[in-house]
C-alpha cells in the first residue's frame, strides 16, 4: 500500500461500512411513519458493506485505526479494494468487476501478479488475527477478574445464607421445643397446684382435729377440776 495519506482511514472506512449508513447515537431521534409506535433503536449499531448484520461503531473505529497504522508501503490489497469499489456503479458481474479492477490496478503501478493482492491481504488478516488473539486474552482475563470475583462473592453469600438457615433452623427447634415444655408445663402446674391444695386440706382437717381436742380437754379441765 502507499505510504499513509489524508483520508486513508476513511477509504479503509468505506470498504467495509455501507456508504450513506451514519452510526445511530444514544438518545438520538429516529423518524418513522407511525410515530405512535418507534422502532427499536440499536446504539452505534452500523450496517456492514456485506449486508450480513450490524458491527459495532468502537470496533469499526479499532479496526480502522489498526488497519491504518498497519500500512504497508506500494500498492497492494488496499488499492485494489478501491479500485473494485469505483466498479460498482458500473453494472458489471462480479467477475467483470474483479477483472476491471485488477487491470485498474496494474494500470496504476501495482504489482503484475494477483498473488501480490493475496500476499498482502493475509498480511492484513494476520495482522487483524494477532489483534484477536490479543483481545480475547484480554476478555478472558476480565472475566477471570471481574466474573471471577464476582463468582467468589456469590460463593460467599450462598455459604452465608446456608449457615444463616442453620441458624434459623436451629433457633426454630428451640422454639419448638419451648413450645412443647410450655405445654407440658401448664399440665404440670395444675397436677401440682391439685396435690398441693388436697395437701393443704388434710392438714387443715388434721391440724383443726388437734385443735378441737386441745379445745374439748381445756373445757373439761376447768369443768372437773375446780
Amino acid at each position: 500500500m502507499a505510504d499513509s495519506e489524508p483520508g486513508i482511514g476513511k477509504k479503509i472506512l468505506s470498504f467495509f461500512i455501507k456508504e450513506g449508513e451514519e452510526p445511530i447515537r444514544p438518545g438520538a431521534a429516529v423518524p418513522s411513519a407511525t410515530p405512535e409506535a418507534p422502532k427499536p433503536v440499536v446504539a452505534n449499531a452500523i450496517p456492514n458493506a456485506a449486508g450480513t448484520g450490524n458491527v459495532d461503531k468502537k470496533f469499526v473505529e479499532h479496526f480502522v485505526s489498526l488497519l491504518e497504522k498497519a500500512n504497508l508501503p506500494g500498492p497492494d490489497y488496499f488499492e485494489y479494494k478501491q479500485a473494485l469499489k469505483s466498479m460498482e456503479s458500473l453494472g458489471l458481474g462480479e467477475e467483470k468487476q474483479f477483472q476491471a479492477a485488477w487491470a485498474s490496478f496494474k494500470a496504476m503501478g501495482g504489482a503484475k501478479e494477483p498473488t501480490t493482492l493475496s500476499t498482502s491481504a493475509n498480511q492484513y488478516l494476520s495482522i487483524l488475527d494477532k489483534d484477536r488473539t490479543s483481545f480475547l486474552k484480554d476478555v478472558e482475563k476480565a472475566i477471570k477478574d471481574r466474573v471471577g470475583a464476582l463468582q467468589e462473592e456469590q460463593r460467599r453469600l450462598e455459604e452465608s445464607n446456608k449457615a444463616f438457615a442453620q441458624q434459623i433452623a436451629d433457633l426454630q427447634k428451640k422454639i419448638d421445643d419451648s413450645k412443647n415444655r410450655l405445654g407440658q408445663i401448664a399440665g404440670e402446674v395444675t397436677e401440682q397446684s391439685a396435690k398441693i391444695n388436697a395437701n393443704k386440706d388434710s392438714f387443715e382437717i388434721t391440724y383443726l382435729s388437734f385443735v378441737d381436742q386441745i379445745k374439748s380437754d381445756l373445757t373439761k379441765i376447768n369443768q372437773y377440776l375446780k
